[in-house]
């Protein structure tokens, strides 16, 4: 769709919609009979209000597309806005998270299942450059240069042949990344004051958290976000086996992260929070499901792995916090 001063139109079935988180002072436009219309409006004309890259970002195609699809979703549906916040993060998440998740996961079984071959192929390429270093005499540098140049080349093509570059395997992150912060700035956009949603977001929420638009002071939300951050961290951590120190750095700064995010969510809109945990609460359930031993035979996953992943799991974490 375009965007044709500042004002970008579509179809949807229900009324017309105001999408975007600022509306631009202008004459209203009329609604031409026997149509739906749907305007969504662009930056303010204030712009020196938001200014720099947030404001490049915020008002991105990508962060007008999320609108535009959370829009339409509630509009198509008639759910309260907290249910379809939900139900369209876990639609967006299995449609094209989940599948990437399992593209990863062959990936990483490809490149595991190669490092016995590569280390055999090491042990003989050693020794064919200490005879070629006796020969033309070569220094230890010389020796090790030429010994980490093949091996390079050798792995590269055994990359290519299996077709699993662990590059390959960190697409999941490049679509997750950008399609989290677009979701998160779409709504936070039609929390604004400015939106026209804002009144149907401010009554479009439930329990403790009936208005969507300002932050959750009960804390409920951001704590439960970083509980299931931090347990997602834990299941990930009980699979590794001797981590090393640099493996645990990491580790434990994820884990300050996850801990970070609490007063964060705590500081923005609920309709954010909501779809943060929300996000974190599909995506813990993703990483069970691609666990199970039916889903590693489907994708013929090379390496061998429990047949009992969940009752493994939950071994390791009775053994090392309760124990």
């Amino acid at each position: 769709m375009l965007s044709v001063g500042g004002f970008r139109v579509l179809q949807l079935p229900l009324r017309r919609v105001y999408s975007a988180a600022f509306i631009r002072k202008s004459t209203p436009l009329a609604q031409p009979c026997g149509h739906r219309l749907s305007v969504r409006s662009a930056s303010s004309g204030d712009g020196d209000a938001v200014a720099g890259w947030y404001s490049s970002v915020a008002h991105s195609a990508p962060v007008h597309l999320s609108e535009d699809f959370l829009v339409h979703l509630q509009q198509v549906s008639g759910l309260p806005w907290w249910l379809s916040i939900v139900v369209s993060t876990m639609f967006v998440r299995t449609l094209v998270t989940l599948p990437l998740a399992a593209y990863q996961m062959v990936i990483i079984s490809k490149v595991e299942a190669l490092q016995e071959e590569i280390s055999e192929l090491a042990k003989r390429l050693r020794y064919e450059v200490s005879v070629r270093a006796r020969e033309r005499g070569w220094t230890d540098k010389q020796s090790r240069f030429q010994f980490q140049k093949n091996l390079r080349r050798i792995v590269s093509q055994l990359y290519i042949r299996d077709n699993c570059h662990p590059v390959k395997a960190s697409l999941l992150v490049w679509v997750q990344l950008p399609l989290w912060i677009s979701f998160s700035l779409a709504l936070r956009n039609l929390s604004q004051d400015q939106s026209v949603l804002q009144s149907e977001l401010a009554a479009g929420g439930a329990l403790w958290f009936p208005d969507l638009t300002v932050p959750d002071s009960s804390w409920i939300l951001p704590v439960c976000l970083g509980l299931t951050n931090l347990l997602i961290i834990e299941v990930f951590s009980l699979q590794r086996v001797n981590p090393s120190g640099f493996q645990k750095f990491v580790t434990n700064c994820i884990r300050g992260f996850s801990v970070l995010m609490i007063p964060i969510a705590a500081s923005v809109p609920s309709s954010m929070a909501l779809y943060w945990f929300t996000s974190s609460l599909v995506g813990f359930s993703h990483n069970l499901f691609l666990k199970s031993p039916a889903i590693h035979k489907i994708l013929h996953l090379q390496t061998q792995h429990s047949d009992s992943p969940y009752r493994d799991l939950l071994a390791a974490f009775i053994s090392k916090y309760f124990k």
